[in-house]
């Protein structure tokens, strides 16, 4: 059933592990989880929409993946929610914009969450009763009931809904980023706020640049960054995009609570206990443009992820010092002609001065221990020419 995809949890004492076979989840060592802590799952995603305006049909099923499975926490962050011209650089937020994919958003996650919830009752109500003073006997059914419950209990046939809301979300011009938790996670996540760095036209105008969530969940900080970085395909344009994370790691500031002596909140991004980076980085391939193409047609991924600006900057120790990418196994993100699957330029017959070589623009990062990513996949939307990537982490948290 498509409930028993759930990414389910198992209580042992008060050690929380995040899968109810424990023979699979080998990687996990239980020494790494103290009583004091419990897992979550984090679901991470990252769109360039291109400027297009979501139509009132779409379907972000397939984006959020709720068919398999349903995690704790939600974070997208998307870039281009508006063309990017001068009327819209000048007007930081467009709320007509940014409430529509959280109308989307709201509509995906809590229809699947209702269905699952509907599939487990009816399997409860077909399920074989013990007769009062005898009979025959059945084995029980084991629901779950709230996983962030110190009492957790699988044995329960009480069915929470799965409900989910809106933490906060937040929009720069054509950065927009959104986070929505279980309804009875909520009480858990607090001192959620946001914080905005301009890195474009004169290097403070919001064409790009980063829109920065903080937030506590149990006694653990929490960070997300979707940015947008500087564009180009030159040789040394990698460069300004190197700039750009040193201008965001320095200038995104998170505003103090005035009161929270005993536990104060990060101010600034690396402070935090657990940072998860998404976004349009536009980092590309040193590659000639046929030679790329050719490579991708021959899906010779390795072969290009050698050559990958990201992960050679990362190697040289020039940008983001010290954090971690999953293995990339799927085809470039960027770019693609609109409303198809081939990549912009792939004709033989167009200008070479029009051409853009397919790369990996589209990146999820982490930094700090505590985060464990299970997942890293893109999606097959045509909506802009970008495809879309996402991520599910398993990270720890500090109880109350």
């Amino acid at each position: 059933m498509a409930a028993r995809k759930i990414l389910r949890r198992r209580v042992i004492g008060n050690i929380f592990i995040p899968n109810k076979n424990l023979d699979s989840q080998t990687e996990i060592s239980l020494q790494e989880y103290s009583v004091a802590q419990q897992t979550f799952t984090v679901f991470v995603s990252s769109w360039n929409v291109g400027g297009v305006v979501p139509p009132d049909n779409l379907n972000l099923e397939e984006l959020l993946d709720t068919e398999n499975t349903i995690t704790d926490i939600y974070v997208l962050g998307f870039q281009e929610i508006v063309p990017l011209n001068a009327g819209n650089i000048l007007a930081p937020e467009n709320s007509h914009i940014s409430s529509k994919w959280n109308s989307l958003i709201k509509a995906a996650l809590n229809k699947r969450s209702k269905l699952v919830v509907n599939e487990e009752e009816e399997e409860t109500q077909k399920a074989p009763q013990k007769a009062d003073g005898g009979g025959e006997a059945t084995t029980q059914r084991i629901h779950p009931v709230k996983m962030n419950s110190n009492a957790m209990d699988w044995r329960s046939t009480r069915i929470p809904e799965l409900e989910f809301e809106c933490i906060i979300s937040k929009q720069m011009v054509g950065l927009f980023i959104t986070v929505w938790a279980r309804r009875d996670l909520c009480a858990y996540i607090t001192h959620p706020t946001a914080s905005c760095v301009g890195c474009g036209i004169l290097g403070r105008l919001g064409n790009k640049g980063s829109v920065s969530i903080s937030f506590r969940l149990h006694e653990t900080s929490f960070c997300f960054v979707c940015c947008h970085l500087a564009s180009g395909g030159k040789e040394g344009d990698e460069r300004q995009r190197n700039t750009n994370v040193a201008d965001i790691l320095t200038r995104t500031v998170f505003p103090a609570p005035q009161r929270n002596h005993h536990h104060p909140l990060p101010t600034k991004i690396l402070h935090h206990d657990r940072i998860i980076w998404l976004g349009d980085l536009n980092y590309r391939i040193y590659l000639p443009e046929a030679t790329t193409q050719s490579l991708v047609k021959n899906k010779e991924w390795r072969m290009l992820l050698r050559h990958d600006q990201l992960k050679a900057e990362l190697a040289k120790g020039r940008v983001f010092e010290g954090w971690h990418e999953e293995e990339i196994e799927f085809a470039p993100t960027y770019k693609y002609d609109q409303n198809s699957d081939d990549y912009y330029g792939s004709s033989h017959n167009m200008k070479a001065t029009r051409k853009r070589s397919p790369a990996w623009c589209d990146r999820i990062i982490w930094f700090g221990k505590g985060l464990k990513q299970i997942q890293y996949s893109r999606v097959e939307s045509r909506l802009s020419d970008h495809r879309p990537v996402r991520a599910i982490f398993i990270a720890r948290a500090k109880e109350s």
